[in-house]
């Protein structure tokens, strides 16, 4: 009998449970709960279900799966080496049609708009005591652009990459929960109405030269973050060339699949106790909550603005899409729209400032770079 029980006590010391600490059941219940968000809520499943899924594994001990030669510390391998993120912009860039910026580029100013947020939480992070690399980083939340934030992290402040990385890609997910109390209270019912008049026709030409002039011009003024623009613009451009539809399909299909979980489970691997329940954590989370806030806010206002300088021929709803998570900062707007009005069809007008947001947040972060002298 006491074979037995010493036998049992050993399989028992061999699994998990004897490490399991209060941090890593609160993770795995956080876990649990993106999950829910993804599948019941449907908040962008593509991110959540994977990050959730992520957090789960990573707060199981005893699996080896993150330590070195373990499954995910192969696939965090991406984000360390700063390898998913121009990989996701090649699929975004595949998938992405810059008619609308480019059929009315004054509203590309709604994208400056919207990036107060950057600044607003890098300010906070200095005053709460973080370096002025920490700071940048942190600030970079406000731009809702998941892998600007993940390239920009690595870059400045590789050791707070489960906390950015996590808040960013969770803010862009919840962004139908953020966003909508923000719209409504900065808008008046009439405001939110407006119909904007159908845009103009973009010819082939200018969407084969966009990407070109884009990726020539960006590179040359800010080279840091060339790998981003590079595959951006390269993947816009075998969507519009119209002669390599194969790999256009496979760079915004299969391939951008297989990116989005690789990205998403080591992101939400990074959620481990031991480093992420920390009091740095809850002021990242909040700081990068206030971006995304003050960054809809500063949107709207400046959307306001236009459509006084307009005459009342500019839905301010767009404005809250100036932040750069296309295309659900985009869809928000035109949810929002279709409330009021079930036929104000807002999405295409909205894509504009979306699409000008990725560049503003791209620009911002190779501001960054440049000023803090890391390349």
């Amino acid at each position: 009998m006491d074979i037995l029980l010493k036998l049992f006590k050993d399989m028992i010391q061999t699994t998990g449970l004897v490490h399991l600490t209060l941090g890593n059941i609160f993770l795995i219940f956080v876990g649990i709960f993106l999950i829910y968000l993804a599948i019941v809520k449907k908040y962008e499943p593509f991110l959540l279900l994977p990050i959730g899924f992520g957090s789960i594994v990573a707060n199981i001990p005893a699996t080896d799966l993150l330590q070195p030669g373990g499954l995910i510390h192969f696939f965090y391998l991406g984000v360390e080496k700063v390898i998913y993120p121009p990989l996701i912009f090649l699929g975004v860039g595949a998938m992405t049609d810059f008619g609308p910026m480019i059929a009315n580029p004054s509203l590309m100013i709604l994208g400056a708009f919207a990036h107060i947020g950057i600044f607003i939480a890098l300010i906070g992070a200095k005053v709460l005591g973080f370096s002025i690399f920490e700071a940048g980083a942190i600030g970079i939340i406000g731009g809702a652009d998941g892998p600007m934030a993940i390239y920009v992290t690595q870059k400045l402040a590789p050791h707070l990459m489960a906390q950015i990385s996590v808040a960013a890609y969770s803010y862009m997910a919840l962004m139908p929960l953020i966003q909508p109390p923000i719209m409504r209270l900065l808008t008046t019912k009439e405001e939110r109405q407006i119909m904007m008049k159908q845009m103009r026709p973009v010819s082939k030409t200018e969407k084969i030269a966009f990407p070109i002039v884009i990726t020539v011009l960006i590179n040359l003024l800010l080279p840091p973050i060339a790998p981003l623009i590079t595959m951006l613009m390269l993947g816009n451009l075998l969507k519009e060339s119209g002669v390599v539809e194969r790999l256009a399909k496979t760079a915004s299909g299969e391939f951008m699949n297989v990116i989005t979980i690789l990205l998403g489970v080591s992101i939400g691997s990074t959620m481990k106790a031991d480093t992420f329940l920390t009091i740095k954590t809850l002021e990242i989370i909040v700081l990068g909550l206030i971006a995304f806030m003050t960054g809809t806010a500063g949107g709207i206002l400046g959307a306001k603005f236009l459509n006084k300088l307009s005459g009342g021929k500019i839905n301010p709803l767009i404005g809250s899409a100036g932040i750069a998570s296309v295309p659900i900062a985009a869809r928000v707007s035109h949810s929002v729209a279709i409330k009021e009005n079930p036929y104000n069809f807002l999405i295409m007008h909205a894509m504009g400032p979306n699409l000008a947001g990725v560049f503003g947040t791209a620009i911002a972060g190779g501001i960054m770079l440049v000023l803090l002298g890391v390349h």
